[in-house]
C-alpha cells in the first residue's frame, strides 16, 4: 500500500470531536467520579473532546411514564401542577447532569455547547409522557403546543446563557423518521414528519431572531445517513427563515457501518451540492452492537466510522453517541454497553471501554481547525479491512491514523517530511509510542490495529 502526501488535497475544516451526556450524567454522583470521567472525556490527558451535547429532557409527569430504565428518565426545569393548569421553574433540578456539565466546562476545552432535546416537555405532549405518542410513527404534540415548546426550550437555554454557560446551538429534534412511542418505549422520543420538523424549526427561528439571541439552530439529526435526510436537507432549505438561523445541518451515521458507499453517495447528494452549510455527524455508536467492551474490535470499528464520516460523508465534525451507559452483560458474560465507558447504575464500578481507544486515535492528536486530506484511498465496500485517512494540523504537521481490520500491511508513505512519531493500539496495547525519531518511508501496520503517524 503507497500512500502518496507530497500533493495531497485539502478538503473540509474539522471543527472538532465531542460526545452525548444523555442518559448518564443525571446519575453521575459528584465528586471524584465525575471529575474522573470528565478528564477522560475533556481533558488534554483524555480525549480531549471540545464538543458538548446536554439533553434538555422532557421530565416525568409524577409516576405517569412508561420508560423503565431510571437512566432515560430524565428531571425538567419546568412544571406543570395538572389541578391548577400552572407553570413554575425549578432550576435545581437535573443537577447533577449540571455539574457534569460545569466541570467540563472549567477544564476550558470545549467551545461548542449544544442543547438537545429528545422530546418537547411532557406537558405539551398529547401523550402527557416525553416518550413518543401511543401509536407508532405519530406525532406526539399538537400543533397548538408548538409555540409552547419553542418558548419552553428556549427560555431553558437563555437562562443557561444568562448563567454564562457558552450555550451555541439549540437542536430541538432528535431522529424525527423513527416510530418512537407505541406498546413498547425506552426512552424519551418524537416522530415528526418532514412537515412537522419544517413548521418546527421555522417557529425556533422566527423566535431566536425576535429574541435576538445569540445561539443558532442545529439539527434536524436525522437518525441516518440517507433515507429521509436529504429530504429534510432540501425542504429545511426553502424555508428562508430558517436558513438565517440554521448554521449546521447535522446528522447521525447509523446503519451503514459495513458500506461505505452509502457515505459517498451522501456527500454527492447532500454536502458537494450545497458548499454554504456546515454537515457535523453529531451521533454514532455501533448498533446493532456486535463488540463487547473489552473486544477490540469495537475499537477498530469506531475508528473506521470516524474516518469515513470525514473522510466520505464530509462530516466537519465528528460526535459519539453517549460518553457512558449501563452494563449490559449478555448471557455470555461480556458487557455489550455501547458507550466509551461503561458502568452499574450508581457508577460504584465502572472501567473504560475498548472504542474509547478508537476515538482517541483521532481527537488526541488532530486539533480543531485541521484540514482533512485527500488520499485518493477507497475502502473496498466487499472487504472493508484497511482504511487509511489523512489530516494537516494548524501547526504544520501531517497526521495519519491507519485502521486495519486485516492482516499485516506494509505501508509506504510519501512526503516531505523529517521526523516521524508513531502511536499504536492494539488488543494488547493502547496508544504507546512504537516510533519517534526521523521519517521512515516504510512500515508496517499490524493485523488488527490502529496507528496514529504524525509527521513534519
Amino acid at each position: 500500500m503507497k500512500i502518496d502526501l507530497s500533493n495531497a488535497q485539502q478538503l473540509q475544516v474539522l471543527k472538532g470531536w465531542g460526545t452525548s451526556a444523555c442518559w448518564w450524567s443525571q446519575a453521575c454522583p459528584k465528586g471524584e467520579i465525575t471529575d474522573d470521567i470528565v478528564n477522560l472525556l475533556y481533558s488534554k490527558q483524555g480525549l480531549n473532546l471540545n464538543i458538548y451535547r446536554y439533553n434538555v429532557g422532557g421530565g416525568v409527569n409524577g409516576d405517569d411514564c412508561r420508560i423503565a430504565n431510571p437512566w432515560r428518565k430524565t428531571e425538567s426545569f419546568l412544571d406543570f401542577d395538572t389541578e391548577k393548569e400552572e407553570y413554575s421553574w425549578d432550576f435545581s433540578r437535573d443537577k447533577n447532569a449540571v455539574n457534569v456539565m460545569k466541570r467540563a466546562l472549567e477544564l476550558g476545552n470545549i467551545d461548542t455547547l449544544i442543547f438537545f432535546a429528545n422530546s418537547p416537555h411532557w406537558s405539551h405532549c398529547s401523550t402527557g409522557q416525553a416518550s413518543g405518542s401511543f401509536l407508532y410513527h405519530t406525532c406526539n404534540i399538537p400543533k397548538m403546543n408548538y409555540k409552547k415548546f419553542v418558548d419552553y426550550f428556549l427560555d431553558v437555554t437563555q437562562h443557561f446563557i444568562d448563567e454564562g454557560y457558552p450555550v451555541k446551538y439549540v437542536s430541538p429534534i432528535n431522529e424525527p423518521q423513527w416510530k418512537w412511542g407505541g406498546k413498547y418505549v425506552w426512552q424519551e422520543g418524537c416522530h415528526y414528519e418532514t412537515q412537522e420538523l419544517v413548521e418546527i424549526y421555522h417557529l425556533f427561528a422566527e423566535e431566536i431572531l425576535r429574541r435576538n439571541m445569540t445561539v443558532r439552530l442545529y439539527g434536524p439529526e436525522s437518525g441516518e445517513i440517507l433515507g429521509l435526510t436529504p429530504e429534510y436537507l432540501n425542504a429545511l432549505i426553502e424555508d428562508e427563515t430558517i436558513m438565517k438561523v440554521l448554521d449546521v445541518f447535522a446528522f447521525h451515521s447509523y446503519h451503514a457501518d459495513d458500506n461505505p458507499s452509502i457515505r459517498t453517495e451522501f456527500k454527492q447528494r447532500c454536502v458537494d451540492a450545497h458548499p454554504e452549510l456546515r454537515f457535523d455527524m453529531s451521533e454514532w455508536c455501533e448498533l446493532p452492537n456486535k463488540s463487547h467492551t473489552k473486544d477490540f474490535k469495537g475499537a477498530l470499528i469506531t475508528a473506521r466510522i470516524i474516518g469515513q464520516d470525514i473522510a466520505l460523508a464530509g462530516a466537519e465534525s465528528w460526535t459519539s453517541w453517549v460518553a457512558v451507559n449501563n452494563f449490559a452483560i449478555n448471557e455470555d458474560g461480556f458487557d455489550y454497553s455501547d458507550a466509551l465507558i461503561t458502568a452499574n447504575h450508581d457508577f460504584s464500578e465502572w472501567y473504560v471501554a475498548e472504542r474509547y481507544y478508537g476515538v482517541a486515535h483521532f481527537s488526541k492528536y488532530i486539533p480543531v481547525g485541521s484540514y482533512c486530506l485527500y488520499l485518493g484511498i477507497l475502502p473496498d465496500s466487499e472487504h472493508n479491512t484497511f482504511n487509511a485517512f489523512g489530516f494537516e494540523t494548524p501547526d504544520g504537521e501531517t497526521v495519519l491514523v491507519i485502521v486495519n481490520e486485516g492482516d499485516d500491511k506494509s505501508v509506504e508513505i510519501n512526503g516531505d517530511f523529517s521526523n516521524m512519531k508513531i502511536i499504536e493500539s492494539t488488543a494488547e496495547r493502547k496508544l504507546d509510542t512504537v516510533y519517534n525519531s526521523a521519517m521512515l518511508k516504510k512500515i508496517t501496520s499490524k493485523a488488527n490495529s490502529i496507528l496514529t503517524v504524525i509527521m513534519k
